[in-house]
């Protein structure tokens, strides 16, 4: 068979070319660096944070988004996957809470959601045979995070009504609060938690799933928007209006996925209005709901800015967004470090979350 010398060389150079430019895309380039942040003991360790040194936040949050990094953009370091898996399994107590142990309590309703999430993921990554073959480790490892998640919402177990406005939600973590101290309960915690359960195979005739939509609701504000919580007015970062808490970018972002999770179809009403008010509203640099002026705090709609990147690529993904500058190490980082996203494993890992929706 005779061979074009000149096409092949032209054919050779278009793949070394397609090739260079997969290895500098923003994509590969983050995924190396986060990689290239894995400690020894296989868990992603803040520099920035004391709080999240201990990683068992941090680990679950970075190895979930990059499980989800398309196959053969980078491939994870020989063990990688495994280290991290290795670490959350360590750092999961005896009742299934992750993010309690070494004194210091790290997010564990966060930390036990992510985990949840990166296993599942995980889990959905193997070929089929070891699928098949580890599916009862996997199982003993994921059913005791879904049961401490489900101990953890505000309940009839906890002696908590439907007249109780934490009721359907969840909070922190840690010690089970029963009535009247609901401490602190947010909707971005929900979301994790009831994105978890879905990922565990919790559908949405669930209990529990019944009771977050009474939160959800009660956390909807008539023009279709959310607001982050309905138990604690000073956690509302928007404030308020004459009608009640001011619907923002991400609560609204949060309160779509959170619903979606609880198996409320995009048709419905509660989804509609809350996709209008996000499609009128968006901005593709700076989360969308604050009125802040010339304040001399760090902007809450700057601050939130990747977290609320990562969050609208997957409810409106046709919306553009802008990340600040990559660094030239494959990071990214906020200026702004009103809410972390200063700690560049934290926008790295949202960054990548927006690029794999985007294409790299």
């Amino acid at each position: 068979m005779r061979v074009d010398r000149r096409g092949f060389l032209l054919t050779a150079a278009a793949a070394a070319a397609c090739s260079w430019k997969r290895e500098r895309s923003p994509l590969t380039r983050a995924a190396h660096y986060l990689w290239a942040q894995q400690a020894a003991d296989g868990g992603f360790h803040s520099t920035t944070y004391g709080l999240l040194r201990s990683g068992q936040s941090l680990t679950p949050l970075v190895l979930g988004a990059l499980l989800r990094v398309p196959d053969g953009t980078v491939p994870a370091p020989a063990g990688g996957v495994d280290r991290a898996i290795a670490f959350i399994r360590r750092h999961t107590s005896a009742d299934g809470a992750v993010g309690v142990t070494g004194g210091n309590a790290d997010y564990p309703n966060y930390a036990t959601a992510l985990a949840v999430d990166a296993l599942a993921a995980a889990q959905r990554g193997l070929p089929a045979v070891a699928h098949r073959a580890e599916a009862g480790s996997w199982a003993a490892d994921i059913a005791p995070m879904v049961a401490q998640l489900r101990l953890q919402q505000f309940s009839e177990a906890n002696g908590w009504t439907p007249e109780h406005t934490a009721y359907g939600g969840w909070g922190m973590g840690g010690a089970i609060r029963v009535p009247p101290a609901a401490g602190h309960v947010d909707l971005s915690m929900t979301r994790f938690v009831l994105e978890a359960l879905r990922a565990s195979g919790v559908d949405g005739s669930d209990p529990a799933m019944t009771r977050a939509r009474v939160f959800l609701e009660r956390s909807q504000n008539r023009d279709g928007g959310f607001f982050f919580s309905p138990v604690t007015p000073a956690l509302n970062k928007a404030g308020q209006s004459a009608e009640g808490f001011v619907s923002y970018g991400t609560t609204t972002a949060d309160g779509v996925l959170a619903l979606r999770a609880t198996g409320v179809p995009d048709s419905d009403e509660r989804i509609t209005r809350a996709i209008a008010l996000l499609d009128r509203n968006h901005r593709s640099d700076r989360v969308p709901g604050f009125d802040e002026g010339e304040s001399p705090q760090p902007s809450w709609r700057s601050g939130l800015r990747f977290y609320y990147a990562a969050a609208i690529a997957r409810v409106r993904p046709q919306h553009r967004v802008r990340l600040p500058e990559q660094a030239d190490d494959g990071s990214f980082r906020n200026a702004n470090g009103r809410v972390k996203e200063d700690d560049p494993l934290i926008a790295t890992t949202f960054a990548i979350q927006v690029l794999t929706r985007a294409g790299g």
